[in-house]
């Protein structure tokens, strides 16, 4: 399987255990730095840039086996023996792939917001508005989020999806490749099977919003003996941004 060279943050010192951070989808590892940034002064911190988000290689291969595979390549490249995983939602799958295939190298494991589950939701509609956008008209981040809004009503979200809108040489064009996410999209939502797989049995914490549908009860399969699931209150899908002292203190208590 090919696998690229992952870009990262990194917070703390080699003193500490390591701790590698996997973001969601259309993220990267700028939208976990104030996290990570807390989470060093107990750990040695990675933050990832999964393939085809941040500054990472784009490649047109976007599923859990590939960048698992990428997530091991890094732990190769850097020595690092065994760390704990931090994945919220597509993350957290990688993270979850990754444990079930790679048991020995992984010491905990904090999965958020999402199961190891296919969903059925789809991403068509958003990543086609995100491609209607004029971007040579475009001439500041402010006309982008407009020209978005009938399409993608909630603010905050459409800030977090222009992130990956960049300036270069004076013309704004995207950071990820939209053509790779669309075809990629049914595998993000997707989960491969694991019934093959051998269960992982080191302590996993499923950690939830309240107010999200991604994870309940009946979602935490078999594989992970040691689960335990955690909701935060006056969170929905974005825990750690919404919350982030609940999850900050929920993480150090599992982890810790």
């Amino acid at each position: 399987m090919e696998t690229v060279d992952l870009t990262f943050e990194e917070f703390g010192t080699c003193a500490t255990p390591s701790l590698i951070i996997l973001h969601g989808f259309f993220a990267s590892s700028r939208n976990w730095r104030k996290i990570a940034e807390k989470l060093a002064v107990f750990f040695h911190v990675y933050s990832l840039n999964l393939r085809n988000h941040g500054s990472s290689p784009h490649h047109p291969v976007m599923n859990y086996p590939a960048m698992s595979a990428d997530l091991l390549r890094f732990m190769d490249e850097k020595k690092i023996k065994t760390a704990s995983l931090l994945g919220h939602s597509m993350g957290g799958k990688v993270a979850m792939w990754f444990a079930l295939n790679n048991a020995d190298r992984v010491d905990r494991l904090i999965v958020v917001d999402i199961a190891p589950i296919s969903y059925t939701h789809c991403f068509n509609d958003l990543i086609r508005a995100l491609k209607s956008l004029p971007l040579s008209e475009i001439s500041n981040r402010k006309q982008a989020e407009s020209w978005l809004a009938p399409y993608i009503s909630e603010l905050s979200y459409r800030q977090f999806l222009l992130q990956n809108l960049v300036l270069i040489d004076k013309k704004y064009c995207w950071r990820i490749n939209l053509d790779i996410f669309y075809h990629s999209a049914p595998d993000i939502i997707a989960f491969p099977s694991i019934k093959s797989l051998k269960p992982f049995t080191g302590k996993v914490l499923f950690l939830v919003g309240a107010q999200s549908s991604f994870v309940t009860p009946e979602d935490l399969d078999a594989s992970f003996h040691e689960a335990s699931l955690n909701v935060i209150e006056g969170a929905g899908h974005w825990v750690h941004v919404q919350q982030p002292a609940k999850f900050l203190e929920s993480v150090e208590k599992f982890l810790l």
